[in-house]
């Protein structure tokens, strides 16, 4: 999924910088989870892709940096949701459990919506200094 998502990504223009891991040998996602967090939270990336077997692992390891608000979902409302009313700069897929191509509409509707504010970025100000 990562490989295909990768190419999605670059026929569309962006630029996706890969994290790893680069086999499919079993890895601890908090490692991943932490690289990827710490990437966001430099300014590195505007937004990451996490996925990890079912996207909750990883989720948890990403959300446990303040400046990253991930949202682990499974179809493309939930994506969008997560950036209009959370600000989310990261989303979380399970690979087992989303096929490739609800990936790819996850991935387009997580980056082509944008954050409402308002009355949603009291809320986001919470998450991120609680």
């Amino acid at each position: 999924m990562k490989a295909i998502l990768i190419e999605t990504l670059k026929r569309a223009g962006h630029e996706p910088v890969d994290l790893g891991p680069d086999s499919a040998d079993s890895v601890d996602y908090p490692d991943y989870g932490k690289k990827l967090a710490d990437h966001i939270a430099a300014g590195e990336s505007p937004f990451g892709i996490a996925i990890c077997g079912s996207g909750l692992g990883i989720s948890m390891a990403v959300n446990r940096n303040p400046a990253c608000r991930c949202a682990r979902v499974s179809e493309p409302l939930s994506a969008a949701l997560a950036r209009q009313h959370n600000d989310a700069n990261v989303v979380a897929m399970g690979e087992r459990l989303v096929g490739v191509d609800m990936a790819k509409a996850i991935v387009d509707a997580f980056l082509t919506t944008e954050f409402e504010g308002g009355r949603h970025q009291r809320r986001v100000d919470k998450l991120t200094n609680c």
